[in-house]
């Protein structure tokens, strides 16, 4: 089985990054995309990071109907922060029987060289970059195994979201369902 490996915070889960994973589905012929919620980025510093098991259950949550789409907590089980090579390493350990495949946006592609393991990464498995805005790519630098895909740009931020959480203002149309009850109830209890 190919598997698309989709790592983020999630901080929240919203529908560009569903819209994106059921596009990837098709463009690339994966047989389920992994949303691997990560605990700590080692790039970023969040101060207003969610908790790790909200972020987690709120993906699962938002992708119960989704045949296709999983939420993986394997990097809520690593050491902290969370490099992708160790968790690709890890993943193959724990299924060995499957292909992994990096989904990464192409603000990540542009900063890749400074991943842990890049050049391992670049080695071993194969790479899809999926378009975000401001961060072109030209197809004739990539390695063979690294493509970029065609898939639609969304205009939806986690951090937006979060802004209008803090505003009071209504996040329905960004987020599942699911996830705006569980954000609404997670706002009344503080």
């Amino acid at each position: 089985m190919t598997i698309g490996v989709f790592g983020g915070s999630f901080n929240p889960i919203h529908n560009a990054h569903i819209n994106l994973a059921r596009n990837l589905l098709e463009t690339v012929e994966l047989n389920e995309v992994w949303f691997v919620v990560s605990p700590q980025n080692p790039f970023k510093q969040q101060t207003d990071l969610m908790s790790d098991d909200l972020r987690l259950q709120m993906v699962s949550r938002a992708l119960e109907d989704e045949r296709r789409l999983k939420a993986c907590d394997i990097e809520m089980r690593m050491p902290k922060p969370s490099y992708m090579w160790n968790t690709l390493q890890e993943l193959g350990k724990e299924y060995p029987d499957h292909r992994f495949v990096l989904i990464i946006g192409s603000d990540n592609w542009e900063r890749f060289s400074e991943w842990y393991r890049a050049n391992d990464i670049i080695a071993q498995y194969d790479i899809v970059i999926y378009p975000r805005p401001g961060y072109a790519i030209d197809k004739a630098t990539l390695p063979d195994n690294v493509t970029l895909t065609d898939t639609p740009q969304t205009d939806i931020s986690s951090t937006e979201i979060r802004r209008r959480l803090q505003k009071g203002e209504d996040i329905g149309e960004l987020v599942p369902p699911v996830v705006a009850k569980m954000l609404k109830e997670r706002s009344e209890e503080q």
